[in-house]
């Protein structure tokens, strides 16, 4: 059976609500929708080939460029912006550019 994964869209931080985009101020904002977060940097080639993950998860950035292709769709993210992965959604992953990716990976508590 071949189950229809929800659409997944990029949303972008919002100053006039949020204040200014920091690390912390991502990690609550993350964490205040239900997920456990954790930090990670990616180094300029980084990759990760097609994968699926058992649980809902939120790939935010904090620095650098990432791209994320979510079933078949390529999502460009900057520093501020975040992404939900659904939960046995198809995605790759990849550093663009030159500089680091400082990420922030929320998986969601259950």
């Amino acid at each position: 059976m071949n189950k229809k994964m929800p659409k997944s869209t990029v949303s972008s931080w919002n100053e006039s609500v949020d204040g200014p985009v920091s690390e912390s101020a991502m990690r609550m904002k993350i964490e205040s929708l239900g997920y456990s977060v954790h930090r990670y940097v990616y180094p300029p080639g980084t990759m990760f080939p097609e994968h699926t993950h058992g649980v809902d998860k939120i790939d935010g950035v904090v620095s650098g460029r990432f791209q994320i292709v979510l079933e078949g769709t390529a999502h460009d993210l900057r520093a501020g912006d975040w992404i939900v992965v659904p939960a046995e959604a198809l995605h790759s992953a990849k550093v663009i550019g030159h500089e680091p990716v400082i990420s922030l990976d929320g998986v969601r508590k259950k």
